[in-house]
């Protein structure tokens, strides 16, 4: 079993992987940490290879965690909820963490919501988490 966290370089998804880590660690379980990007011609070279260096940066940040722990960055042309979904349902996952940010409602309405799609859609339970 696993427990699965979507992480994005913000305070929302750190917040989500130390409190994924946590839950490993509280449960004795691996962490599937998934950095999802849609892809297509909005990630250049350059981006795609920043984001490689923040993934090799993070898996060297969580080699001492005590936990199992895999990384993966998706560039699937998918929507993060749907990466996340997907890799709960391949992993068999007991727990999905996610961090919320506040969004205006226009801001809903154009984007949509990942987050309400993970929690409505998840094959598992899902906790939400805040930044402090």
């Amino acid at each position: 079993m696993a427990i699965v966290v979507g992480y994005v370089s913000t305070k929302e998804g750190r917040a989500a992987l130390e409190r994924a880590v946590a839950e490993c660690r509280l449960r004795g379980e691996n962490l599937v940490v998934i950095s999802s990007d849609r892809g297509g011609s909005s990630l250049s070279g350059d981006a795609a290879l920043r984001k490689e260096k923040t993934l090799d940066d993070l898996r060297h940040e969580l080699a001492d965690s005590g936990i199992d722990v895999e990384v993966r960055g998706l560039v699937r042309g998918k929507e993060p909820a749907d990466d996340l979904i997907a890799v709960a349902e391949e992993t068999d996952a007991d727990l999905i963490v996610i961090g919320l940010r506040r969004r205006t409602p226009v801001g809903k309405l154009i984007l949509g919501s990942n987050a309400q799609r993970v929690l409505l859609d998840a094959p598992c339970d899902v906790l939400a988490v805040k930044a402090r």
